[in-house]
This record gives C-alpha cells, structure tokens and sequence, in this order.
C-alpha cells in the first residue's frame, strides 16, 4: 500500500534564508513542534537521528537514510519501523523560488508498506496536523 501526506505554505522569504532556518537542527528544540531533534549530518548516505512528536502522540526517535541534500531546494530522507516493508517514509522538505522574494515551502512524505492501513487515521490527522503546526513556526521564524 502507498499513501501521501501533503501540506505547503507560501514564506515571505528567499528559499535560502528557509534552508538556513530549516537546515540549523541544532534550534529545532528552540521553534519545531513537529520535529524535536534531529541530529547527524545533512549528507547523502548518512543515518540521522531524528525525533517526530505528532500532537497527542507519543511521539518516535527514528534512525533514517539522508537520501538527498540538494542546498537551497530539497532535504529528504527514508526511514522504517522495525524492518523495510513493513511501514516506510520517505520525509521531504521541497523550497520553490517564486522569483519575487517568496518560497513556496512543500512538506510531504510518502508512506509505503503492509501497515499503512492501520496508520492512515492517525496520518490523516495528528500527523498532518504536525507537519502543518511546523510549517508555519518555519514560515513564522523564516520572516522575521
């Protein structure tokens, strides 16, 4: 099974003041209500430590795949629970330059697995909702 969470917001800044918002973990405790931590090195091929706390959830310390740093544009990275197959993310952070001093920041994941059934719910909601409360701290910190 797949499935997709989605989620943008227009930020009245260029895409490279986001990505030094969006790309400096060590403040993510100070701003991300979505992402607590990560820790590790923005590098293709290297393992991260990554905490996701999803409102009224007990939240999950992962250990996922840096799959592309491309600077000022896309940051992804692939993470499993237990063992590949079972359920899978693929979390991505997409900045569009809007040419007019705006970006357009996309935050998507793309789910794979046997159980994303029985995740969907919480998916479609808490999770969703995290990813939305984190765009706009990243929008809110990125103008000032």
């Amino acid at each position: 099974m797949k499935y997709q969470l989605r989620t943008e917001i227009l930020i009245n800044a260029s895409p490279g003041k986001v990505w030094s918002v969006l790309t400096d973990f060590e403040k993510y405790p100070e701003w991300n209500p979505f992402i607590k931590f990560v820790k590790g090195n923005p590098i293709a091929g290297e393992k991260i430590s990554v905490r996701l706390e999803p409102p009224d959830e007990k939240g999950m310390t992962i250990s996922p795949k840096v799959l592309k740093v491309d600077y000022n544009r896309e940051f992804r990275w692939k993470g499993q629970l237990f063992i590949p197959g079972l359920f899978d993310g693929e979390h991505i952070f997409e900045l569009k330059d809007n040419v007019n001093g705006t970006t357009t920041f996309i935050h998507r994941e793309n789910f794979s697995g046997i159980l994303i059934g029985f995740f969907k719910k919480m998916l479609e909601g808490n999770t969703k909702k995290g990813f939305e409360m984190m765009n706009e701290k990243l929008k809110e910190i990125s103008e000032k």
